[in-house]
């Protein structure tokens, strides 16, 4: 049967959330799936070497409504897009009506969709929930993503076993879930202090000014800077890491789902939707505050901590 799963989220974060859940759908039918995803979600970087993905297909909407997907046009080219691949089934993570339309006008014979109209949910609850009851069976949180075994040995071999290796994730999607750089880079000198260690700086293009106070300050001689690099090329040597420590960011569920040990500080998102979902991270939220309480207009980058992500930090790369 050939398939299509809808995830119309943007950011790469988001991407790999859902991962489990289309690669459960695409174990359950026996064969790659093919997806509909935004270009921000990075889909085509994170997942070249995934197998269980087959065609990914872009959807050209835009935050300014003018995107070739975007408006009531939109609809039929998409639909007119997708109708010339002959999907049999679709997914849709989205409450949505228009993807409901669209697949509808494409000729999609099977239509499985959340429940039309719910505005507010958890990510990770509701694409669980939704997986689950349309395939009858238990699927994990915890995302994979697949690498060439070739460059993860290449990476691993080009890092030096007297360093702790640690992926710092100073990018956010606004500054209110951001620490401060300046924490980072003392941070960063602590730890080295402790235990020699070399610091991969993992950031987006927007943050350049962030990325120049690091190397334009002590510690700069022990960091090295993702920027020149795709998030592909990125992947292996974040796999490589001792630990990730950073803001809740794309860098995070990337790492995450490598199988890396994550400290993620959560100052002004929902730690319940997005730091609960894998075993293999590690939260930090503002003093005063809970896992529970933590969420949007939180507001509490100046109550993280600076000891406590220090000690947990030491204490990750200790055991």
């Amino acid at each position: 049967m050939k398939v299509l799963v809808i995830q119309p989220k943007i950011g790469m974060g988001d991407m790999v959330i859902y991962l489990p859940y289309i690669h459960a759908i695409a174990q359950k039918f026996g064969s790659p799936v093919s997806i509909l995803v935004k270009e921000n979600s990075r889909a085509k970087d994170l997942l070249i070497h995934d197998k269980l993905i087959d065609e990914i297909i872009t959807l050209d909407r835009t935050s300014k409504n003018n995107g070739s997907h975007d408006g009531i046009s939109g609809i039929f080219r998409l639909a007119k897009k997708l109708k010339e691949k002959k999907f049999e089934k679709v997914f849709i993570f989205s409450s949505s009506l228009r993807y409901f339309l669209v697949s509808k006008i494409a000729g999609i014979k099977k239509i499985a969709q959340y429940p039309l109209f719910k505005k507010k949910d958890n990510i990770v609850t509701s694409a669980k929930i939704f997986t689950e009851n349309e395939l009858g069976l238990i699927v994990s949180t915890q995302p994979r993503l697949f690498l060439d075994l070739k460059s993860v040995e290449l990476s691993k071999s080009s890092l030096k076993k007297e360093f702790k290796h640690i992926c710092i994730g100073i990018s956010a999607s606004g500054p209110t879930k951001r620490w401060s750089i300046k924490n980072y880079i003392s941070l960063c000198e602590k730890i080295d202090e402790q235990m020699p260690s070399k610091f991969y700086i993992a950031a987006g293009k927007n943050d350049k000014d962030l990325v120049d106070e690091i190397f334009n300050s002590k510690i700069q001689s022990k960091c090295i800077s993702f920027k020149n690099l795709k998030i592909n090329e990125a992947m292996p040597i974040i796999k490589n890491c001792n630990l990730y420590i950073g803001n809740d960011t794309g860098w995070l569920h990337i790492s995450s789902a490598l199988n890396v040990k994550c400290l993620a500080l959560f100052m002004d998102s929902p730690v319940l939707a997005y730091g609960k979902y894998s075993e293999k991270i590690e939260v930090i939220v503002p003093e005063g505050e809970t896992e529970e309480t933590t969420t949007h207009d939180t507001l509490g980058a100046e109550k993280i901590s600076f000891n406590k992500v220090l000690n947990k930090s030491i204490e990750l790369l200790t055991n």
